[in-house]
């Protein structure tokens, strides 16, 4: 029997596409309410759902195959900001001999690309928010491939502090674009899984970075770092240009609405017909969400000004700046305290990396499990390939439930760390905590990058910039102070002092646990009334 269609389904020159097939049940069509018109299944039962007696549009219309495809190659385009700041490490005495400066100039070059890192974000992913991902990506990538060129030929430090900057700021905007695509891409309830393959590259980068400068550097010198970073960089342009499809839902919604011709893969200009051409009208533009406001680097800013943001922000950039004094002084003390040259002290990056990219796995499964049980907890039920709508339902408690105890093992991690190095153990003592810290740390960025992009999904790489603002700030004023204040005190109690502060903090993130769904609930009224007054 068939279902009663009503008379919006019978009127206008095309039937929606809702009106045109049966109920399908997470992508399952129902062969009891099929439309007998139609000889065999069209390709938008695939894009609708059933939820209760209602057909609502899936969140995203991609098998899941391409959209791990598509938040892999994110990934691996986010590989570069950490990589080009970590594989310059071991390069450092070479550069300051070469240009007759002191290792301590060459060091600001470290901490003008942190502060780059943190400010390019707030543009590319603003602008990225309203005009789409793909030219996003193609920009900062021009960026960055003419800043390597230029570092690899130039020759003094003026040259160097410039181009170093311009490198950041191209490879910088990676970061919160990654982070968007998975917006784009996955539910909230599915996004731990995900998250798990974002990571991958940002994981990577430290990790891998000063073992291939060291090598580069040893056996090639310093410019073929840079030379190396134009042909990375050049391959991944060329993938971005042939195989990434457009994500933002602000130009795509769901994936079914075709983007401009411009803005489409270029393996679609040697086919005749495409998922982008859109010839059986099966595009519901109701899934697009364009933002009212043109793009505005203030707007990462005025994120923090919200009482819930403004608490998890300020807590993850001071977990950030606490590893980043880790990263940026352990090839010193490594040298210090080992004699290690700086093959070997690329080497010993890798525990930390390790445990890095084992935290992806681990801990989306988890943040995946405690959301599905946060909901059933709350009433709420998760509906597959859905995006929940977290008006009603403790997001919050959901994500920070499994980022608490992750901070203060890392506490306990880096403490460790500080005082097995201070009394200079046999070197599986620094390498087990590096492999620890690096595991407990990540996993706790993870969860809090997470519940930034959950309350900011329809902005999310200007979220995402906001969160990697003030982290990099903050990772700057880490890595300066870092070495002196080892000097002064030891690496024990600076560890001890990492620690503590990490310790100290977390009451800001219990406030958020208890409060933080209240305050979101009284900042969208607030809205909602000066929107209503305007």
């Amino acid at each position: 029997m068939q279902p009663a269609q009503s008379d919006s389904c019978a009127t206008g020159p095309r039937p929606s596409p809702l009106c045109e097939v049966g109920h399908v049940i997470n992508g399952e069509e129902d062969p009891h309410t099929l439309n007998p018109n139609h000889s065999k299944k069209p390709e938008v039962d695939q894009k609708i759902q059933a939820v209760g007696d209602e057909l609502v549009p899936l969140y995203c219309v991609l098998p899941n195959g391409e959209k791990t495809f598509v938040i892999m190659a994110g990934s691996f385009a986010a590989l570069f900001s950490p990589l080009s700041s970590s594989i310059y490490l071991p390069a450092l005495p070479s550069l300051a001999s070469d240009m007759n400066v002191s290792v301590s100039l060459i060091n600001l070059t470290i901490t003008t690309y942190l502060i780059f890192q943190g400010l390019a974000p707030s543009f590319i992913g603003s602008f990225s928010d309203n005009y789409g991902r793909r030219p996003a990506y193609i920009i900062a990538f021009a960026i960055y491939l003419g800043a390597n060129i230029g570092l690899a030929l130039q020759d003094n430090f003026t040259a160097l502090m410039i181009l170093r900057c311009m490198q950041s700021s191209g490879s910088s905007g990676t970061i919160a674009l990654g982070s968007a695509v998975v917006a784009d891409l996955s539910t909230r309830a599915e996004r731990g899984k995900y998250i798990g393959y974002a990571g991958i590259g940002l994981a990577l980068g430290p990790t891998l970075g000063p073992v291939i400068g060291g090598l580069l550097d040893h056996f090639l010198g310093w410019r073929s770092i840079f030379w190396f970073l134009v042909i990375l960089s050049a391959v991944c342009l060329v993938v971005i240009l042939i195989v990434l499809p457009e994500t933002c839902r602000a130009v795509v919604g769901n994936g079914s609405v075709p983007p401009a011709s411009w803005n489409r893969p270029l393996w679609t200009l040697f086919v005749r017909t495409s998922r982008f051409d859109d010839n059986q009208g099966t595009a519901d533009h109701s899934t697009v969400h364009r933002l009212k406001k043109r793009p505005n680097p203030i707007t990462a800013l005025l994120i923090a000004t919200q009482k819930e943001m403004g608490l998890v922000l300020l807590y993850g950039s001071f977990l950030y700046a606490g590893y980043m004094a880790v990263i940026s002084t352990l090839s010193t003390q490594l040298a210090s305290r080992f004699g290690f040259n700086s093959i070997e002290i690329g080497l010993c990056y890798l525990p930390m990396g390790i445990g890095s990219i084992s935290s992806r796995w681990v801990v989306g499964r988890v943040m995946d499990w405690n959301f599905r049980r946060e909901a059933q907890l709350q009433g709420m039920i998760i509906h597959k390939n859905r995006q929940q709508d977290i008006e009603k339902f403790n997001v919050e408690r959901a994500r920070l439930a499994i980022t608490l105890p992750l901070i203060y093992m890392a506490s306990l991690c880096i403490l460790a760390y500080g005082w097995v190095m201070q009394y200079r153990t046999s070197l599986a003592g620094p390498l087990v905590m590096l492999f620890f810290t690096g595991l407990t740390t990540t996993s706790a960025f993870n969860t809090l990058s997470t519940l930034v992009v959950d309350i900011n999904h329809q902005s999310a790489a200007t979220a995402a910039a906001a969160n990697n603002l003030f982290r990099c700030l903050l990772g700057a004023g880490a890595t300066a102070i870092a070495s002196p204040l080892i000097k002064c005190i030891g690496i024990g109690w600076t560890g001890t002092f990492i620690a503590g502060l990490w310790v100290l903090g977390s009451p800001a993130l219990w406030v958020v646990f208890y409060r933080g769904y209240r305050w979101r609930s009284e900042h969208k009224q607030d809205k909602l009334t000066n929107q209503t007054h305007a």
